[in-house]
């Protein structure tokens, strides 16, 4: 067993892209390989086989490597719900709602389920490929460390620190980081790598050659810029693709709540050629849509007071009257009902009003709902497939005229006149049928079939086929005692 690490000089510095290729690429020679975050902050999540809660792009590499996604993989997972505050989930599951000074106090028992998982996956896998968080040169966080260099230093790994020359100012941010390292930390990177380059390499030989000069690192390779890529976000929201717009299209907006969780459920809306998919910001003039979806969210209350502030409440009234159709998915369905109570502080304690366009109410308790599931979307009967993530239970006579059938277990709730429809399960438009029903619901006609899980599988193969091509391959394989053991496999 081997283990080696990726840390990134920034966040989105291309950690979660190098992990998830690495996966793939070992995986294709046969290897056995896990990845693992030990800490990940995030409000993009997926469901484990084991029921537990990961981050989002840890389940994806879990994909790319071939495996299902467990809780091992992300042992700590901090979902925030305000500026101060946030959900900590240990080992797939959540313990309360902590500030910062809380979290730091329990930093030892987080360290140890850190250490718990990363054993356990040492037994079972040829090799683990770990994901830093953040940067390891944020001086305020270095003190009982476990997600970058403390980490590190615990488990004696080596690193490879990568760094997106697409921003700018590449060589600052790989030489200050190493700088701002200890010594044994500094000893501990054993290459360099530079992220989405583009344009020829030979441009930027002077610049490597002084890099390898200045901080005694080689490196390692260089990452061109993919165009079109499309991973799934372990967080921010999706830059936009630059797609062309087809002739007959969709128009979708999604108000980009201040506590928007799970974003990766709009991702095949935002590929597929028919559908104009828009995020709505704060301050943003709200445009005509044919389709409103209210995503999922982290705190209902804060965000329906955030929706009424922007004057969204009276927007999708307006929405309705001329026939547009809404969809609330998880805390967006629960925002359609006439009311959220909080009696446990799950999210802060306030109860507060939902926008009372379904007949329901939903009480949240600390027991939250965490699985895979299966079924058929009630509009025509297309095959569903998602997850639930969520702490609440609805209740009332719109869930009479259900949305989704799991299996004898309904789910959701379509409104009387057709227009409102609301369900907890999360991924709805990754099914190819139901993806396609809901567009027609919306009011596309002659829905183009796209298919969004062989979209994701394709290009993950292509960043696995970029950094074979464009990485050292044989220096990784040695920093992984993968060419000892091929000799002692002959």
């Amino acid at each position: 067993m081997s283990i080696l690490m990726i840390q990134g000089t920034t966040s989105d510095a291309g950690k979660s892209m190098l992990v998830t290729a690495l996966c793939r690429s070992l995986a294709r020679r046969g290897i056995s390989v896990a990845p693992f975050k030990p800490q990940n902050m995030a409000l993009n999540s997926a469901v484990t086989i084991d029921g537990g809660e990961i981050g989002r792009a840890q389940a994806l590499q879990a994909q790319a490597a071939g495996i299902q996604a467990h809780t091992d993989m992300n042992p700590v997972l901090i979902k925030p719900s305000s500026d101060t505050g946030a959900q900590i989930i240990i080992h797939g599951h959540a313990v309360g709602n902590m500030d910062a000074r809380a979290y730091h106090r329990y930093k030892s028992i987080a360290r140890k389920a850190v250490l718990e998982s990363c054993q356990r996956l040492q037994q079972q896998y040829d090799v683990v490929l770990v994901e830093g968080a953040g940067s390891p040169a944020e001086i305020n966080l270095r003190e009982n460390d476990i997600a970058n260099m403390g980490f590190a230093e615990m488990v004696n790994c080596p690193v490879l620190l990568i760094a997106d020359i697409n921003r700018g100012g590449v060589f600052a941010h790989l030489v200050g980081t190493l700088a701002l390292l200890s010594e044994s930390e500094r000893a501990r990177v054993k290459g360099l790598l530079i992220n989405r380059f583009r344009g020829d390499l030979a441009l930027l030989q002077s610049g490597i050659d002084w890099l390898q000069e200045k901080t005694a690192k080689p490196v390692t390779g260089v990452l061109p810029f993919l165009h079109n890529l499309h991973l799934e976000g372990e967080d921010s929201l999706a830059r936009s693709d630059g797609k062309a717009e087809a002739a007959e299209h969709l128009n979708v907006i999604v108000p980009a709540l201040p506590r928007l969780s799970n974003h990766t459920d709009f991702d095949p809306l935002r590929l597929h050629p028919q559908v104009n998919l828009r995020f709505i910001n704060v301050g943003d003039a709200i445009p005509a849509a044919d389709l409103v979806i209210l995503p999922g969210s982290k705190n209902v209350c804060a965000d329906l007071a955030w929706l009424r502030e922007q004057g969204w409440d009276d927007f999708i009234q307006r929405h309705l009257r001329y026939g547009g159709k809404l969809l609330g998915i998880c805390g967006g369905f629960q925002m359609l009902g006439q009311a959220i109570h909080d009696p446990e502080g799950i999210e802060g304690g306030d109860d507060c009003r939902g926008l009372g366009l379904l007949h329901m109410t939903t009480r949240l308790i600390a027991d939250k709902q965490l699985r895979n599931v299966q079924g058929s979307l009630l509009l025509d009967g297309s095959p569903v497939r998602g997850y639930e993530i969520h702490c609440g239970i609805s209740s009332g006579p719109a869930l009479e005229n259900p949305a989704i059938d799991l299996h004898g277990k309904m789910d959701g709730a379509l409104s009387a006149d057709g227009q409102v429809l609301g369900t907890y399960l999360h991924g709805l438009f990754e099914s190819t049928p139901a993806c396609h029903a809901l567009l027609g619901w919306a009011g596309l006609s002659n829905v183009q079939t796209a298919d969004y899980a062989q979209r994701c599988n394709d290009d993950i193969d292509r960043i696995a086929d970029a950094v074979e091509q464009h990485l050292d391959m044989k220096a990784i394989d040695h920093l992984l005692g993968l060419d000892e053991m091929m000799v002692n496999a002959q």
